[in-house]
Parts: C-alpha cells; sequence; structure tokens
C-alpha cells in the first residue's frame, strides 16, 4: 500500500512549453532519460528547464532492486547509434552540463562501459566546453571496465551507494556495498582529479549511527560530492517508506556531512543524483 506523503512532498507541477518541448524532443530523437524511466518527482521542474539525465544502454535494467521503478525485462542489444543522439540531442537542448547514466547491464562483458566512454566523447567532439558527468553502475567490479570510463575523463563520476550496509540485501540485490565503495576509491586511484561523487536515500529503516557511519566511508572513499534524498515508493509492488525525513532533519544531515568533510552536499526531501548537478560541482571547482 502506498502511504500518503506529507505536505512538504507536496507540489505544483510546473508543465507548459519548455516541458512539452523538451519531452517532443527526446521521443524524437528516440532516447531515454532516468526522469521519465524512474518516476522522478522533479521531471516537471527539470523539463521545464530545459534540462534531463540521459538513460542510455535501453530502458530495461538486468537487475531488480526493490526500490526503483526501472523495468527489469530482458535487455536488448545496445544501440550503436544512441552516443550521437544523446550528442544531437544535448547540442539541441543548449545544455553545458550533461548527466548520463545507465540501466544495468549484467549480461555485456563490460557493463557497458564503452557505450559510456563513446557518449562522453561524442559531447565533447560537438563542445569541448560541455561538462560531462556520468553516474555509472558498478560494472560487477570489474576494474578495466572503469578504467575505460574514467580515462574518457568525465568532469563528474558518480556511484550511488543509496542504502546503508545492512539493507542492501533487501533494497539493492545484486549489489555489494562494499564494492561500491571499493568503485569509488579505484576511481579516484586511477584519475585523482576527478570528482566522485554518491547518494543515499533515507526512510528505508535506517538508523543515525548507520547513517554517519556510511558517510565515514564514502569520505575515506575520497568522494567529495553527496546527495540524500527522501526515499518514495513508486508502485505497491516496491519496497514501502518506513519514514519521512522532515526538511529540518534534511538540513541537520547536510551540516552535518559538510563538517565531516564533504566539499558539497545537497540534502532535501527531493534531491535526486543528478538533480541540479552543476550547481553542486561549481562547488567543487571553485575550491
Amino acid at each position: 500500500m502506498l502511504s500518503p506523503k506529507p505536505h512538504w512532498l507536496k507540489r505544483k507541477l510546473p508543465t507548459g512549453p519548455e516541458y512539452e518541448s523538451v519531452r517532443g524532443l527526446l521521443k524524437k530523437s528516440r532516447l531515454y532519460t532516468v526522469c521519465q524511466e524512474a518516476k522522478c518527482p522533479n521531471i516537471w521542474e527539470c523539463f521545464s528547464q530545459r534540462t534531463a539525465t540521459f538513460l542510455i544502454m535501453g530502458r530495461y535494467c538486468t537487475r531488480n532492486c526493490r526500490f526503483c521503478a526501472i523495468t527489469h525485462e530482458p535487455t536488448v542489444p545496445i544501440d550503436p547509434g544512441e552516443p550521437v543522439r544523446v550528442a544531437d540531442a544535448a547540442q539541441s537542448m543548449e545544455l553545458s552540463y550533461v548527466v548520463i547514466t545507465s540501466v544495468t547491464r549484467d549480461d555485456l562483458p563490460d557493463g557497458g562501459a564503452v557505450h559510456f566512454a563513446k557518449t562522453i566523447r561524442e559531447i565533447r567532439r560537438r563542445s569541448q566546453d560541455t561538462f560531462v558527468e556520468v553516474l555509472i553502475p558498478d560494472f560487477q567490479g570489474d576494474f578495466n571496465a572503469l578504467q575505460v570510463v574514467v580515462k574518457a575523463q568525465p568532469n563528474v563520476l558518480n556511484h550511488n551507494l543509496e542504502t546503508i550496509p545492512r539493507l542492501y540485501p533487501s533494497v539493492r540485490p545484486g549489489a555489494i556495498y562494499r564494492r561500491s565503495l571499493d568503485l569509488l576509491k579505484q576511481a579516484k586511484q586511477i584519475h585523482p582529479t576527478i570528482p566522485t561523487k554518491s547518494g543515499l536515500m533515507l526512510g528505508l529503516g535506517e538508523t543515525s549511527e548507520e547513517i554517519e557511519k556510511t558517510l565515514r566511508n564514502l569520505l575515506d572513499s575520497g568522494c567529495s560530492i553527496l546527495t540524500l534524498g527522501q526515499y518514495l515508493q513508486p508502485t505497491r509492488e516496491h519496497l514501502s517508506v518506513k519514514r519521512y525525513i522532515t526538511p529540518e532533519e534534511f538540513d541537520y544531515w547536510k551540516e552535518t556531512a559538510l563538517e565531516m568533510g564533504f566539499p558539497a552536499v545537497a540534502s532535501g526531501p527531493f534531491v535526486r543524483s543528478s538533480y541540479h548537478a552543476k550547481e553542486l560541482y561549481q562547488k567543487i571547482a571553485a575550491i
């Protein structure tokens, strides 16, 4: 059963000509976004501001995480023309900062790493001044696959822990907490100057002590950009919300994370990993 949302999670939907323009462009370009597939609550705001997070390698995921609305179905072959279409769409939208993520493709030998790298390069081919952030899967711990993506030199490399280690078996079956932490550490080893980023969903039953320990683990991994947001149950078949975190609590965790040493933190009920990504990156770049 979907639990009723508190008043601070209710908002108006700012649809309009810009929203429809972005939606139409994506449909015409045969592209997917995580905004649409994952039922992101910020889709109306972001599309209205002509921003979107591109979802590459199809819309079907090989994993079946209990929090995620992306469909778990048999995958289809990767479209070799997709990197060009993503770059064309980013250019048409006049994006100066592009965020690219993907479904998890455990069926591919490299997890889709080469496809990520090609997409980065196609965007840069059109404009060397365009900033690119990638939100990558764990590549099943394949260091060589991670190298392929990092060596394409994204401006930010993001990989979400999503939750605290105790909840991994119920929230992220198929993922391993330590493997995700190691990926962030390895990315810094490959290219120390590329900032790494990660995020957590709150409201799944974690304790304050578990949140704090997880944040310290992220800091130890070299992570410099942190996002904290409220978990929202996308359908009745997904995990239920254990607790709605108040805006004041999110403010507390932002201050706590900053005091711990994170240079850039976004924390709030509607925060998602790519929400206001450009602004978070600018905080890092200004240091």
